[in-house]
């Protein structure tokens, strides 16, 4: 290969692959032409509209797609939301000769990673291609072992995928009864590694006043949940579609408000806005996975009763361990199957400290088996990865690093058992009878 410089998911020269896809010729060759004297561009295809840009990714599998907006047959909006989903590896760079702030907000919307002004700067145009090229490392790294059947168990899905309205429905919803405790990082992670072909995943950040989903995935989206409170109970499947982002994996992720302000203002009209928004959209999706906040609340209270399973996070603190002890007897009070919760121990040491007790311990302690022992890493580890906007379990292609084989092991463990034949069958709507102290909220 030519070029310079190296990626940080290859030791070899780098040779970022290319597609261009543009109505006019001139425009293709042009790019073409200006791109070819990068030594580390190579331009392996380009295409006269949306549609047939697909096809020419699919195909190829380049590293960047730089596409115009508005072409015919198939707009670049269009098109962006098809590859960014069928082909996540994949960053897409939208141009326009348009710079209204709607067509930049409707191009986020379909997983594109930049807009770029026509006429384009070449200077600017090189940097975004390297800038979104090294944003992309952790996915070419994931794209790449699942082709491979690394770090994964094979699952057939030809089974259990479904088209849009009839799918599984899982809502896992990950709950601690603490600050800190890695919860967000859990989330994203368990909403990325659920990720399969066929299968269609939703991560909603439940945390309503200081949500962080956000910033984990480096997306930033005037559209939020704010948006979908007031169609709660007339919610239309493509007004959410548009709403929710696409992330660069081809995850869809609903925000948190941006504003606590605002959050306070939706809480108020509508205490369990999360919940109802599950209830019009669970039908579309095999997995929706929730980042809650820490408390009991009127929002979290709904989300938890009707989660087919909850992922409770602790950590091997006292004040962890004591939580979620409390947290176990509310669930049975509530009538809860234990079944129904996994147990993850978060930032967990082999040994036992002064101050700190061994897994086993706290397993014992619990009285419940734990699902899940995610060991203490360097927090350098999880700070790289928010910073790249790539969930923590797709950060690295040694998938036998912690905390990577670990957040693997718990997703393939509930895809697993979620998506079997006999868990399908029994994923039901509704919530337990027993009141207990959740009755306090029902309305």
């Amino acid at each position: 290969m030519s070029g310079a410089g190296k990626t940080p998911d290859s030791s070899a020269k780098r040779e970022i692959r290319i597609v261009l896809v543009d109505d006019i010729a001139e425009t293709r060759e042009a790019v073409k032409k200006i791109l070819g004297f990068e030594p580390d561009f190579k331009v392996v295809g380009t295409a006269s509209n949306g549609r047939e840009g697909i096809e020419i990714v699919k195909e190829l599998e380049p590293d960047i797609v730089i596409m115009d907006i508005n072409m015919p047959d198939m707009d670049g909006l269009e098109a962006a939301k098809r590859i960014t989903t069928a082909i996540y590896k994949t960053g897409v760079i939208m141009m326009s000769v348009q710079n209204d702030p709607d067509y930049i907000q409707k191009a986020m919307l379909a997983g594109a990673r930049f807009f770029l002004e026509k006429p384009v700067n070449m200077d600017k145009l090189y940097s975004t291609i390297r800038s979104v090229y090294e944003q992309y490392a952790g996915f070419r790294i994931q794209w790449e072992q699942a082709k491979q059947g690394i770090g994964r168990t094979p699952i057939d899905v030809s089974e259990i995928s479904k088209t849009g309205g009839d799918r599984a429905g899982n809502v896992i919803v990950v709950f601690s009864g603490q600050g800190g405790s890695g919860k967000t990082t859990i989330a994203t992670s368990l909403a990325s590694g659920l990720m399969k072909e066929g299968i269609k995943s939703l991560l909603i950040d439940a945390s309503l006043e200081f949500g962080d989903c956000g910033a984990f995935l480096n997306l930033k989206s005037q559209n939020t949940l704010v948006e979908i409170s007031s169609k709660v109970n007339d919610l239309d499947a493509e007004y959410f579609d548009n709403i929710v982002m696409t992330h660069n994996s081809g995850l869809k992720v609903l925000l948190a408000p941006s504003n606590p302000n605002i959050a306070a203002e939706v809480r108020e009209r509508v205490p369990d806005v999360v919940a109802q928004i599950i209830r019009q959209v669970r039908d579309y999706y095999d997995f929706i996975v929730v980042d809650t906040s820490n408390t009991l609340d009127p929002n979290t209270i709904p989300l938890l009763e009707m989660a087919t399973k909850i992922v409770l996070v602790t950590t091997p603190t006292l004040h962890g361990i004591k939580n979620a002890r409390l947290m176990l007897n509310v669930f049975d009070s509530a009538g809860y199957e234990q079944s129904k919760t996994a147990i993850v121990l978060n930032k967990a040491v082999e040994k036992a400290t002064k101050v700190l007790p061994a897994p086993d311990k706290i397993a014992a302690y619990l009285k419940r088996p734990l699902s899940g022992v995610i060991p203490v890493v360097d927090e350098n580890i999880i700070l790289m990865a928010i910073n790249s906007g790539v969930p923590v379990i797709a950060s690295d292609r040694n998938t036998s690093r912690a905390p990577i084989a670990q957040l693997i092991k718990l997703s393939d463990q509930l895809f697993n058992e979620l998506m079997g034949i006999n868990a399908v069958s029994s994923i039901t709507e509704g919530t337990p009878k027993k009141s207990g102290f959740f009755g306090l909220f029902n309305s």
